[in-house]
């Protein structure tokens, strides 16, 4: 093939792609139409019209920059990789499980990775240019995207793709992977029956999101789940799931609906369960109220590095909006007591700890975190916990 033929031709294919060369094409490309692109883009090129097999294999090198995530679409297609970013220029990376590591894609123009950084932001109703220079969306398959453009990337654009599933893991398969050890899936199977309300812990990217969708997936099948997100990540294997996605300002900065609206909405859609896809704000005393006023089994993810971080992240969340440490530490005790913790080590994500939120000295009312379950076996509070599960009949 003519290189230099096909880098002109990728150069105007990704002019055509510049907000405002072509505004309606960006929104809408597909297989179909790339073809016609493609010719297009070669007669703008300077370049005569190439006979049949020219054009197909034309369009095999060059229908990516049209349709999907363009030489990033493999990776993102590849069943072991969660993450892919792309670092401006300097390289790509993936992640597998083990961590990022450089994957073999070459994006060597920072125009390139504008132009599809822009498509994709276009395709999902998002402005992404000099005026609005960082998009959050979900692309049409569920991948999250996450773009910033220069000057804010200082050598960028910088691009973020967190690939969706499109059906959970069955804890057997969390088993296998080595996630959860036998008796850690059987009693959080236990907790899920109980309708004890609990909240997955840990880093980014340690499989929080995973874990908890395949919890959800074994909530009693006559259960409705109502699940409130930022962006739609969570696909429990559950018949009876509704999610409530969370919607940006517009242009003019008007219609905002955030995580805290929407829980309370969600309260007036007759929800077995209420599951909040990541705790980040105001939306903690919402779910907190919740899970308190008969909605149990409730869950949620949270960041943090360790089980025992949780309440003093969940006081950061909530004080600023008005709830009182004392309000805050009387609805945790009251509703919110699992804490399930992840962390990655050397061979991939597991779930480190199953810990109690309790009470402390009763003289200084600090909440304190102890430990119920490891891999190792039983903790200080697994007694607690087996208390709580009688109680339930679990």
């Amino acid at each position: 093939m003519n290189l230099a033929l096909l880098t002109r031709v990728r150069r105007q294919l990704a002019a055509q792609a510049e907000p405002g060369a072509n505004r309606g094409r960006t929104r809408g490309w597909t297989h179909r139409s790339a073809k016609a692109d493609i010719v297009k883009a070669l007669c703008a090129a300077g370049a005569a019209p190439p006979d049949q097999a020219s054009l197909l294999q034309l369009s095999a090198a060059l229908s990516d920059d049209l349709v999907g995530a363009g030489p990033l679409q493999p990776l993102l297609d590849d069943p072991d990789v969660t993450d892919v970013v792309v670092n401006g220029t300097s390289g790509v990376w993936a992640d597998r499980g083990e961590g990022l590591q450089p994957a073999p894609v070459r994006l060597d123009r920072p125009e390139t990775i504008r132009a599809l950084a822009c498509r994709l932001a276009a395709a999902a109703g998002r402005r992404l240019d000099a005026g609005s220079p960082y998009a959050d969306v979900r692309l049409p398959d569920g991948t999250r995207f996450h773009a910033v453009l220069a000057p804010i990337a200082a050598s960028g654009p910088y691009l973020s793709f967190r690939t969706h599933r499109s059906k959970a893991f069955t804890l057997t398969q969390l088993v296998e992977a080595d996630t959860l050890t036998a008796s850690m899936a059987d009693l959080l199977l236990r907790i899920v029956k109980a309708r004890l309300a609990f909240v997955v812990t840990g880093g980014t990217g340690t499989g929080k999101t995973t874990l908890l969708a395949s919890l959800l997936s074994h909530a009693p099948k006559e259960e409705r789940i109502v699940i409130v997100e930022d962006a739609a990540e969570l696909a429990p294997d559950h018949p009876h799931t509704l999610t409530l996605e969370t919607r940006p300002a517009n242009i003019e900065g008007a219609g905002a609906v955030d995580l805290a609206a929407l829980v309370r909405q969600s309260l007036r859609m007759r929800p077995d369960r209420i599951v909040v896809g990541e705790c980040r704000g105001a939306e903690v005393i919402e779910l907190l109220g919740a899970l308190n006023t008969g909605h149990e089994g409730g869950a949620g993810t949270l960041h943090c590095n360790a089980a025992a971080d949780a309440p003093a992240r969940l006081e950061a969340l909530a004080l600023p909006h008005g709830l009182p440490r004392e309000g805050l530490h009387a609805q945790l005790v009251a509703a919110l007591r699992v804490i399930i913790h992840l962390r990655r080590n050397g061979t991939g994500r597991q779930v480190a700890e199953i810990a109690l939120i309790e009470t402390g000295d009763a003289r200084t009312r600090q909440l304190t975190v102890s430990t119920a379950w490891t891999r190792h076996g039983p903790g200080p509070s697994a007694g607690i916990l087996e208390r709580l599960l009688k109680e339930r009949n679990a």
